[in-house]
């Protein structure tokens, strides 16, 4: 038996992995709190309910998931940022608040590049159960981007490029 067979959780991580691990938890971190300033900034119901829930049902099982792991393997947790408190809509001056719109066009921006990157790191992962994580977390993310599509397209938020009808 080699040092890479048997039970994926006691093989050794390789130095791709701890790096694409480190670094989506600090980016992990980093986008709850973005959420926490959008949720701030929404006036729309639905998408409020919405950023609640992608963050209670899947940023932050991500990030306790990768932490876990970073964890039991020895590896330094990254900082996460201060927390922000919750506010009132109407306390944010208008010349600086966030449009529901544009809240929804940047969480779909960001749903896609997690895709991007889960199929990033499943592709470098070497170790079966990373592999798997981060095709859960592909999955996740595209149930989401699909519930994100659907509220743009009833609220009218949606700005489709051109249109081919023929």
């Amino acid at each position: 038996m080699g040092v890479l067979s048997g039970n994926p959780q006691d093989e050794p991580l390789h130095s791709g992995e701890v790096f694409a691990l480190w670094s989506h938890l600090l980016s992990t971190k980093g986008f709850l709190v973005t959420l926490q300033i959008f949720t701030n900034h929404t006036g729309d119901h639905d998408l409020k309910i919405f950023l609640g829930d992608l963050s209670e049902n899947c940023i932050k099982q991500e990030e306790q998931q990768v932490e876990a792991i970073l964890s039991q393997n020895g590896i330094r947790i990254p900082p996460a940022p201060p927390a922000r408190p919750e506010v009132q809509l109407e306390d944010i001056p208008a010349g600086a608040r966030f449009n529901d719109p544009e809240i929804a066009s940047m969480v779909a921006k960001d749903l896609m590049a997690g895709k991007i990157l889960s199929s990033y790191i499943t592709g470098i992962s070497i170790r079966e159960d990373i592999a798997a994580m981060y095709e859960e977390f592909y999955t996740k993310k595209s149930e989401y981007g699909a519930k994100l599509l659907k509220i743009n397209k009833e609220k009218g938020w949606l700005v489709p490029p051109p249109l081919m009808v023929k």
